[in-house]
């Protein structure tokens, strides 16, 4: 008989502030995210802590008194992990770790953990040690002792573990390394780019975890790794797919997340040329996720940084057969109707209904539900650039195509 597999999950608590600029509805909203970042890397939250402050303390992030607290609560529970909702500075990670006895890592270091764990191929895991050893650097000083301490783990992969008795000399060696690394894949890269044709590029973009890779399996009938964990996948896929008789280049890019930290964005951004050399873009929404229209925004955000806000769009908003809303009851005259009330017809006749260069999509990737009007929408729009740049094309026109082969004969 075999035995199940194991999982140790590391005992953590998760901390964020309620401040001027952030709610405390919104603080829910990062810390389920963190929450689930978190179980992504290998944790389970155990407890979650908040408070409400002006400003992040300069010294420890949040208050003594707070600080207090989660010191004697880690002791009592046997924590392992404190991870904060933001980044914590050099100062303050060495104050906090000082106080309690643990392993303090912040979202930035969590999500780069994941990416460690998510690297398959070279170029991947060298963009990954890139943007860890720029974290790590600005904090050997405040990290020294605190990682002789603890060996392992999340927060513990990658360079955290070649690099804890280096001095910043040899990291900003390691780094400068890594960056002529990526220049020179970066050439290869933008060869194998140029090699491809002239063909009409396709890309899928979004949040992480949207569904972007069961879409492209579902377009494509390729097999790309789908879970249901954040960042799932790194790389960049690139796919020929056939609509009727047109073939275009479809591309699963890496999903994008709130306070995506700065180093990912400076060490993936060939993995974005994707994005960048596309001709069209499939924005995909899980419309199931309560804060979808912050995800939007969260990936405009990222597009317009890379300079890839102006392409043709079509928003695909994915996921529709997860899709719930609250229901009020009739006799119910107190409780406010909020969007969070709003069936998908409803929400069909907001904004949605005037977004991109075509009318909203709305299927499941998953079930296919839709997906016949989806592909007609796709090759349309794949038409139209392929008219635009190649007008006499074969594919479009294959009276034309028979008109020439027939004209070869003679």
């Amino acid at each position: 008989m075999l035995e199940k597999e194991v999982i140790n999950f590391e005992r953590t608590v998760i901390v964020g502030i309620v401040t001027q600029n952030q709610s405390e509805e919104k603080l829910n909203e990062y810390l389920d995210e963190l929450e689930f970042l978190t179980f992504t890397a290998g944790g389970e939250v155990i407890k979650r802590f908040s408070q409400k402050m002006e400003r992040p303390n300069p010294k420890t992030f949040v208050g003594t008194g707070k600080i207090d607290d989660i010191n004697l609560f880690v002791k009592e529970n046997k924590i392992s992990t404190v991870i904060f909702d933001d980044e914590l500075t050099p100062s303050q990670q060495k104050n906090i770790s000082r106080i309690i006895d643990c392993k303090i890592l912040d979202r930035t270091n969590l999500i780069l953990d994941i990416f460690a764990q998510r690297a398959e191929t070279s170029y991947a895991r060298t963009q990954v040690e890139l943007a860890q050893c720029q974290y790590l650097l600005p904090r050997l000083s405040g990290l020294w002792t605190h990682l002789e301490r603890q060996k392992g783990g999340i927060g513990m992969r990658g360079p955290g573990e070649t690099e804890i008795e280096t001095d910043r000399r040899i990291v900003r060696d390691r780094i400068s390394l890594l960056k002529d690394k990526i220049k020179t894949i970066d050439k290869q890269m933008s060869i194998q780019r140029s090699n491809r044709g002239a063909m009409v590029r396709v890309a899928l973009v979004g949040y992480t975890n949207v569904g972007k890779s069961t879409l492209m399996n579902a377009i494509g009938k390729s097999d790309v790794f789908v879970e249901n964990k954040l960042f799932a996948t790194l790389d960049t896929t690139v796919r020929k797919v056939v609509i009727k008789n047109l073939p275009f280049l479809l591309s699963d890019t890496v999903g994008f997340i709130r306070k995506l930290p700065t180093q990912l964005v400076d060490s993936f951004k060939s993995t974005l040329d994707e994005v960048r050399e596309a001709d069209l873009l499939l924005h995909v929404v899980d419309i199931s996720h309560p804060d979808f229209e912050d995800h939007i925004e969260s990936v405009n955000k990222t597009l317009q940084e890379i300079k890839s806000n102006d392409k043709p769009t079509i928003m695909v908003f994915n996921k529709i057969d997860a899709y719930k809303h609250l229901t009020i009851d009739e006799d119910d005259l107190i409780t406010e109707r909020t969007r969070k009330h709003w069936t998908l017809d409803e929400w069909k006749q907001t904004w949605m209904s005037n977004v991109g260069q075509d009318k909203a999509l709305f299927i499941s990737a998953r079930n296919k539900e839709n997906f016949e009007e989806f592909r007609e929408t796709v090759y349309e729009a794949v038409r139209q650039i392929h008219i635009t740049r190649f007008p006499y094309n074969n594919f479009l026109y294959p009276d034309y195509k028979d008109a020439v082969e027939k004209e070869d004969e003679e």
